[in-house]
């Protein structure tokens, strides 16, 4: 966990770091929304779309809140006007209050939750649905210790997938649930009598999903799991033993595949490409992004990534793919900073941010501490949702940006070059006198 205290000349160079991102925002953004919360945020998530308009759409929103204990921890669903691309004028882009909510972000419902709300997840079988990771005892029986943050849901089957400390990884199937609620259903209704008298409470415990499967092979604690996109019985995890664990539920509970020092750290998440199946990336406490074949996860018994992205200088909390473009990808960490890579780009020199690193595409540097979520939507695809823990620099409870960058930094450069010169062309055009 980061240390909150003596921060003194740090935290002069993060403000330092936002003012400049701040005094940029209306060159490098197409739009954004800034809303300070009034709890932190451990997860956001897109949810649905509700509507489309000339201008902007209209969609679900998915948080957390993390209080101090003298009100519950509940889940946010929240509706987001979203400005469509090109419609935004710049001058507005940069007019925000750090202090405070956006109008773009209004609250629709909160439901109160037992236990902190650690990671939230979406059923995409079913938009009404999504399952959340807490503290409290789980709904979901089968781990032994608390399982707070691992947490990933199937794209080809209702199937759910946890890690915790227990150093296991939990599988489990949304049908098990409605079979259980018809089982109790018509074990509590009491043959259609009427409740006798003492027995007209109503029950207070949720029913208990049975796992369907437990797979051992890591050493420490599961830190994140991920479903291989076109399957539900072949899934990823990473976890604080440095490994990188491929699994097949077809084949047992063993690992087909484990690699031994996938970083020198702590590995904190993991994603699985859902357009080019055999790319897997990976996020450390040694402040790295990795990408790993899974045709050629290893050499001499320990990691062999295709490529290693060093850009962050501090613990990589998650990564996640663009769900549009099978290259493009982002990373968030606890230096505040959420990065856009494209792989492609890895050897390129041309790209505005190559002078950081090999394969950086943009720098999102609006947050002030650490980047613990964010979300690429898919409605939308370079639209990107992201919530920072950085309440002290705020007078909140942290930070949520919605952010699209500018569509010259990532479209082809002959679009870009074309289009300038049309500009160009029109500019002069209309100089004439």
């Amino acid at each position: 966990m980061k240390d909150k205290g003596g921060k003194g000349g740090s935290q002069a160079s993060v403000n330092e770091r936002y003012t400049q991102w701040k005094s940029l925002v209306p060159i490098l953004y197409d739009w954004l929304a800034n809303h300070n919360l009034v709890w932190p945020s451990l997860s956001c998530r897109w949810g649905p779309l509700l509507e489309q308009a000339t201008y902007k759409s209209r969609q679900r929103l998915y948080l957390s809140e993390q209080t101090d204990g003298s009100v519950p921890n509940t889940l946010v669903i929240a509706n987001c006007e979203i400005v469509k691309p090109r419609v935004a004028a710049a001058e507005h882009i940069a007019q925000f209050n750090e202090e405070a909510r956006s109008p773009f972000v209004k609250k629709f419902k909160t439901i109160i939750h037992p236990g902190e709300v650690n990671r939230i997840r979406e059923l995409p079988q079913n938009s009404k649905i999504v399952a959340t990771h807490t503290d409290s005892p789980d709904i979901l029986t089968g781990h032994q210790e608390n399982a707070e943050f691992a947490l990933a849901m199937c794209q080809s089957e209702p199937f759910v997938l946890s890690g915790g400390k227990d150093k296991s990884v939990v599988l489990w199937s949304i049908h098990d649930h409605i079979s259980t609620l018809a089982t109790d259903s018509g074990a509590g209704s009491n043959g259609g009598k009427s409740p006798k008298s003492g027995d007209d409470k109503l029950p207070t415990e949720s029913p208990k999903i049975q796992a369907r499967g437990i797979f051992q092979g890591h050493q420490d604690t599961v830190e994140d799991v991920q479903f291989c996109p076109s399957s539900a019985q072949e899934f990823c995890s990473v976890g604080d033993d440095s490994c990188l664990i491929l699994w097949d539920a077809r084949t047992g509970s063993s690992p087909i595949v484990k690699v031994e020092k996938a970083h020198n750290a702590d590995l904190h998440c993991v994603d699985w490409n859902p357009i080019d199946e055999n790319l897997i990336l990976t996020g450390s406490a040694d402040n790295t992004v990795r990408l790993f074949d899974r045709r050629n996860l290893t050499s001499n018994g320990v990691g062999s990534p295709v490529h290693i992205f060093t850009n962050h200088n501090a613990a990589v909390l998650c990564v996640q793919w663009s769900p549009d473009k099978s290259s493009i990808f982002g990373s968030s960490a606890e230096d505040g900073v959420l990065n856009i890579w494209d792989h492609n780009k890895i050897g390129e020199r041309s790209g505005p941010a190559s002078k950081f690193a090999p394969g950086l595409l943009f720098r999102h540097s609006g947050h002030r501490d650490k980047v613990v979520d964010f979300h690429w939507n898919s409605h939308d695809p370079w639209t990107i949702v992201s919530v920072s823990d950085d309440g002290e620099s705020t007078g909140g409870g942290g930070t949520l940006q919605i952010w699209r960058m500018i569509d010259l930094i990532y479209r082809p450069q002959e679009e870009v070059i074309d289009e300038l010169e049309k500009f160009k062309s029109h500019i002069l055009t209309c100089s004439t006198p």
